[in-house]
């Protein structure tokens, strides 16, 4: 049997720091982000210069097989944030709390965060809007940095009538919007919107002084975020905003590094291609 070894990157690529990926933001260089779940991805990642490794609830489908990331527990999470964190030398490590572990209260929400980030998690991401706002003043308020999350947010997919795009009339949008302007009042420090029409997000994108991260959002958000699975053309049916990078790349390193150089000089996502 034999055995994968985690070698640390030797490039001299300094730690993302938040204070750093505020000034990315503020220069107009688009952020990069991957979900990561393992030590070995994450360390090929981080050496790829993935600016932000997502441990998304995602490996819920991903990895567990899950119809949904419903199932996913805090232990799960806290679990594979630990691996994440062991792999990367660099990178800025979010992990996403998952369903049922802040819905109760904020200081359930407190007591779930403070298990990702003693895991390694530099960030923590939170899935809805309007009712999260007072979680996301009580955790900034403690020193934790809080990424929102609007749009189409997987957890809620059975409320939301599947996995639909977000946003589409005037009054969802509007509300939206709202949504995502009270996350950055309260402290949100970034914001990820998925499934939202690219006219949105472009408008919300222009609005906040925080870092706006879409994924089927359109080119006009601050970065980009994909599954890693679907960004190596993993998924059956890949929806219509992923773009198979490992296609014609030469390996898995490669697929990365070309995800990164096309969200970095714009060229993903192609407006005709991968937006609504």
């Amino acid at each position: 049997m034999s055995v994968i070894t985690v070698h640390r990157s030797t490039t001299s690529r300094k730690p993302l720091t938040l204070q750093r990926l505020r000034t990315m933001h503020a220069q107009g260089e688009k952020i990069t982000m991957l979900t990561a779940y393992d030590a070995t991805f994450a360390r090929v990642l981080d050496e790829a210069g993935v600016d932000c490794l997502l441990v998304g609830d995602s490996l819920g489908m991903v990895l567990q097989g899950q119809a949904t990331t419903v199932p996913v527990t805090l232990e799960d999470m806290a679990y594979h944030v630990r691996c994440v964190a062991r792999g990367n030398r660099a990178g800025w490590v979010i992990g996403d709390l998952p369903f049922g572990s802040y819905q109760e209260s904020k200081e359930q929400a407190l007591r779930s965060a403070a298990v990702l980030m003693q895991a390694g998690a530099h960030m923590v991401k939170l899935e809805g809007g309007g009712w999260t706002t007072e979680t996301v003043r009580f955790l900034t308020e403690r020193g934790i940095p809080v990424c929102g999350h609007l749009g189409l947010t997987p957890q809620s997919v059975h409320a939301l009538g599947g996995w639909r795009v977000q946003g589409r009339d005037d009054k969802a949008a509007a509300l939206l919007k709202e949504h995502a302007h009270a996350l950055a009042d309260a402290g949100a420090a970034m914001l990820v919107l998925e499934l939202v029409p690219s006219p949105l997000a472009a408008s919300i994108a222009k609005e906040l002084a925080i870092p706006v991260i879409g994924i089927g959002a359109g080119p006009d958000c601050s970065g980009q975020v994909l599954v890693l699975h679907d960004a190596l053309g993993l998924h059956e049916k890949p929806a219509r905003f992923v773009r198979d990078f490992l296609q014609g790349s030469n390996g898995i390193a490669h697929a990365v590094r070309r995800f990164v150089d096309a969200v970095k000089d714009g060229s993903f996502p192609d407006p005709e291609l991968h937006t609504y």
